[in-house]
């Protein structure tokens, strides 16, 4: 990994950047409008939005003004729960590759495992991709008995998993499986709601030993596992930051340290074997 333009290949030939921008919370409009060409100026090729953001219309914006070629960037989107289904989940990736303004996503994610729901909304991915309106499928917030459901009922695994990942939440057994399987893990909240874990001593003293904020150190901890991550912000000066990840690398040794800070601790009250929200 020697820059932005770097990216893992998934399992289906696909190239997906190993960094990108997050988008959740951005206001859509010209907050994340500007959030989106500044990524982009900066060297991002990858953005990752959601249906529930309700930023889809600004991100589609920012894209179309950011002066780089559609097929040079990578666009993700997530159906939300209260869509979920075969025929709702082709209707709301219409409606967000609409409000994207773009003729294909690139990655399209069930957002999280609605149990009775899911495999009807993963059969209706399948249609999508098979029809090449889409260049990879993939779920979000899914642990490793939903993975295996799927694996064996359907002939298409995911491709990516996104999930919250972060040195308190280093979900070590997930991250094997995917390892195992072909499915390449996504880091959502990498520094975790609230960056408490910015704070902790151990990061804080790796970033004075590389010259790199605490922030740069755990992402560079993400990506040091083989896993991309999407930090999200909407401030210029912060989007480089988070960028400026490519000159060092830690060792396993050190990777070893932040691994021991786990707390199998989420920072986002909600508990992906129990979906029982944003479902009306």
């Amino acid at each position: 990994m020697h820059g932005l333009t770097d990216s893992t290949t998934l399992y289906n030939g696909v190239a997906m950047p190993w960094l990108g921008l997050g988008v959740w919370q951005a206001k859509d409009g010209e907050e994340v409008e500007q959030a989106v060409r500044t990524s982009i100026a900066a060297g991002y090729r990858s953005i990752d939005t959601a249906a529930v953001y309700q930023n889809e219309t600004g991100v589609g914006e920012g894209i179309r003004t950011a002066g780089v070629p559609r097929e040079q960037l990578f666009i993700t989107t997530k159906v939300w729960n209260n869509r979920q289904g075969y025929e709702s989940t082709l209707a709301a990736f219409e409606e967000s590759r609409k409000k994207l303004g773009v003729d294909y996503v690139d990655l399209y994610l069930i957002h999280w495992a609605v149990k009775d729901k899911y495999r009807d909304t993963w059969r209706a991915l399948e249609k999508l991709y098979e029809d090449g309106r889409v260049r990879a499928i993939g779920v979000s917030n899914f642990q490793v008995h939903h993975l295996q459901d799927l694996m064996t009922h359907f002939q298409v695994k995911p491709m990516v998993n996104q999930v919250e990942y972060h040195p308190y939440l280093t979900q070590k057994e997930l991250l094997q499986f995917c390892k195992e399987h072909g499915i390449q893990l996504e880091a959502w909240s990498p520094l975790m709601r609230g960056g408490e874990i910015l704070n902790h001593p151990v990061i804080r003293e790796l970033g004075e030993q590389y010259g790199k904020t605490p922030a740069q150190v755990v992402l560079r901890w993400d990506l040091d596992h083989g896993v991309v991550t999407i930090p999200k912000s909407v401030h210029v000066e912060r989007i480089r930051e988070n960028a400026d990840v490519f000159d060092f690398a830690l060792t396993a040794a050190e990777i070893s340290r932040i691994d021991a800070l786990n707390q199998n601790r989420r920072s986002f009250a909600y508990d992906p074997d129990n979906v029982d929200f944003g479902l009306s």
